[in-house]
């Protein structure tokens, strides 16, 4: 199993291949339909992003609520193609890569090999583990959308494994070995 630091560098995006099992550690932010909606609106309008994407990961999540005494609630992945329509132009801006479950559109293939990016799945279902990697938690924009609001997570160790590899191997696609 692979551990990288994050931000994510150009050097452990080109060495990533889809299939691989990863441990990340450092900051990533959350994001779901709403946030994204917000985030395009932002960039349409000439204005400033809550943060910078440059070798930044996004991770498809609404967390629950916090229990008592708890960092962060359960944390499982969103379904990553809601977020298609917005993603291409994230990766051209300078995001390095996602989070989520289940596959990609093709202009977000072409996106994330176009840019050298990567694209990771966390299990479903394995929320409460997942939320236990997380050591640290900020909202940083849109805290009207609750769980939806973009939030700055330190994690350590958080499992994923690389669907989508700057290379373009798709660990979904029928033919992949």
């Amino acid at each position: 199993m692979k551990k990288i630091q994050l931000p994510l560098t150009m050097e452990d995006r080109r060495s990533l291949r889809a299939g691989e099992q990863v441990l990340l550690s450092g900051v990533i932010y959350t994001a779901r339909d709403a946030a994204h909606k917000r985030m395009k609106e932002l960039l349409d309008a000439g204005a400033p992003l809550p943060f910078d994407l440059k070798d930044q990961m996004i991770y498809y999540v609404g967390p629950t609520q916090t229990p008592p005494g708890m960092i962060f609630g359960s944390a499982g992945p969103t379904t990553a193609t809601r977020m298609d329509v917005y993603t291409p132009q994230l990766l051209d801006l300078g995001l390095a890569g996602m989070i989520g479950k289940g596959k990609r559109s093709d202009a977000v293939k072409q996106a994330i090999i176009r840019n050298q990016a990567v694209y990771f799945a966390a299990v479903g279902g394995a929320g409460a583990l997942l939320g236990l990697r997380v050591k640290k938690a900020e909202t940083i924009a849109f805290e009207d959308l609750q769980s939806e609001a973009i939030r700055r997570l330190e994690v350590e160790d958080f499992p994923v494994f690389v669907c989508f590899d700057s290379q373009g191997n798709d660990l979904y696609a029928e033919d992949f070995e």
